[in-house]
């Protein structure tokens, strides 16, 4: 058997007292350790300063008379100021480092009952990461008993698995959480949940900065919001969501607009402006479509994001702000830091979490459970209430998860379209008339982009192939090209193009298919991978 070794502090105002017979009267925590007779003591490491020796002497003598089994192990440790947390923590580091522990001989408890309230969070904290190889034992005394009772005591393992309640509800937490990210919608897509998780433990455990890549309407900008007032709601944040579209800063305004300006700094700078980075102090930054920025303000953004200081226009003074970025993308920034238009170490800087979200076209399983959310969505904006009869319903969910249903705009088509029906349902319900309108409507929308991608063959047909494809093949092909173009591999365009059929089949091998379909056109893999 095991031996068993306590280790703790002395109490100074909680085991002193009178060293007459009355002191037997009072509740020690210390000596009433050593009284329990379900709790047999083999050695107990007693941790005390010099000012305290007469004290622990005073102890150590009633415990060895209540317990005479037990040998007393005093510690000595000087703090200059017992409420320094830094200092009281390097000291208890510097004797666990320094102890003989054996765990395979000897089981132990950490006694944090006594000592400073900072003493007690250092004692949880090395136990906590194990520098102190033991269970935590708290003391107190019993309500109504005798004055000198030894109380009780309660042994608590810090291996949170073992309690089950504990666990469930940490569960239920981050399950809370990560459906707050994604807006309560309950989602069907396996990759697309895998994600949503991972994106959870890095907004509560990371302060780096963030990549959303993915395509216009993938909802980057929605989940950015989301993730910052995850991260408000544990009080990590303080300050304001600021979102900006670098798309719009063009020319001399963009870094008047980030980085702020002193009057009279240029023509018609009447006044000084904070700029965004310093609006954002304490708060969080989305800088939405950030491959549009200049290289100039690409380097000056870098600059804010190591330093947390930047240099506003026309001024000799830093500007500091402390905020926590998140950068959205539908561009290729891989491919842009190798055509020069993006900084390779503010690249490098962003990458460290980088989340590639994927279009609706690709999460079709999700598109019911966000189109009851779109008509929530209308009904608290328009206040009125709009729902679908079920062959209406039907119909419509049939069409947008069919491979004729493009999804080019991605969640805010699906917004527009139950926006559409919902405002031609007066009577608050969408009927099968409806939605054969609205199927029209979105098939002529798509058509008129697809004809648009068409163009893009100019590049890779001679016109006179291109005049001797059909117009359904020539926009298949178009369609094919933009996928390419936007996947990183031939297997994983292959994968999105045979989607449907490739469940199928018992075997599948989407790149060869793919491959095969591109000769037909004179057309290789090589020619559309960026």
């Amino acid at each position: 058997m095991k031996s068993l070794v306590v280790i703790g502090f002395l109490g100074s105002t909680l085991d002193s007292g009178k060293f007459g017979p009355e002191r037997w009267n009072k509740w020690r925590p210390s000596v009433g350790l050593a009284m329990h007779e379900d709790l047999r003591i083999d050695r107990f490491v007693m941790l005390h300063g010099t000012p305290h020796i007469r004290l622990a002497q005073h102890i150590a003598k009633d415990i060895a008379s209540v317990s005479p089994e037990t040998t007393l192990d005093r510690h000595i440790i000087d703090f200059h100021d017992p409420w320094d947390f830094e200092e009281v923590y390097g000291k208890l580091l510097d004797f666990t480092r320094s102890y003989p522990f054996d765990p395979d001989v000897e089981d132990y408890l950490v006694h944090i009952t006594t000592g400073t309230h900072v003493a007690q969070i250092c004692l949880f904290l090395l136990s906590e990461a194990r520098y102190l190889p033991g269970r935590l034992l708290q003391t107190q005394p019993h309500r109504g008993a005798p004055s000198g009772a030894p109380g009780s005591w309660n042994v608590i393992d810090l291996d949170l698995s073992r309690y089950d309640s504990i666990a469930t509800r940490f569960a239920a937490v981050s399950a809370e959480s990560t459906s707050f990210l994604k807006s309560g919608i309950d989602t069907r897509n396996a990759a697309f949940n895998h994600l949503i998780d991972e994106i959870e433990q890095v907004a509560v455990r990371s302060t780096a900065p963030v990549l959303l890549m993915g395509p216009t309407g993938a909802g980057k900008s929605q989940l950015a919001r989301r993730i910052y007032e995850l991260k408000r709601s544990r009080h990590q944040l303080k300050g304001a969501f600021v979102e900006v579209n670098c798309a719009t800063l063009k020319g001399d305004g963009a870094m008047s607009a980030l980085f702020g300006h002193k009057k009279g700094a240029f023509t018609g700078a009447a006044a000084d402006r904070l700029g965004l980075l310093r609006t954002a102090d304490t708060g969080m930054l989305f800088l939405d479509e950030i491959g549009e920025l200049g290289l100039d303000e690409q380097a000056m953004i870098l600059r804010a994001i190591e330093d947390k200081c930047f240099l506003p226009v026309g001024a000799d003074k830093e500007s500091a702000s402390d905020f926590q970025l998140i950068a959205g993308t539908n561009r290729d920034l891989g491919r842009a830091v190798a055509e020069g238009r993006f900084r390779d170490d503010l690249f490098a800087r962003l990458n460290l979490w980088t989340f590639a979200l994927p279009g609706l076209a690709d999460r079709r399983e999700d598109i019911a459970p966000n189109l009851d959310y779109e008509l929530d969505r209308f009904a608290e904006r328009e206040g009125s209430r709009v729902t679908f009869n079920k062959e209406a319903r039907d119909r419509y969910l049939a069409f947008a998860a069919g491979r004729a249903a493009l999804w080019q705009g991605n969640f805010r088509d699906l917004a527009a379209s139950v926006t559409r029906m919902a405002t031609f349902s007066p009577k608050g319900r969408i009927d099968v008339e409806c939605v054969d309108a609205e199927i029209g409507r979105l098939a002529r929308l798509w058509s008129a982009g697809s004809a648009g991608q068409a163009d893009d063959l100019d590049d890779l047909l001679d016109p006179g192939m291109i005049e001797a494809l059909d117009p359904f093949d020539r926009v298949q092909l178009a369609h094919v090209v933009a996928v390419c173009r936007r996947s990183r591999s031939l297997s994983e365009a292959g994968r999105t193009l045979f989607a449907m059929s490739r469940t199928r089949r018992a075997s599948a091998n989407d790149a060869d298919r793919l491959r095969k379909y591109l000769a037909r056109f004179g057309l290789e893999w090589s020619q559309l991978a960026g």
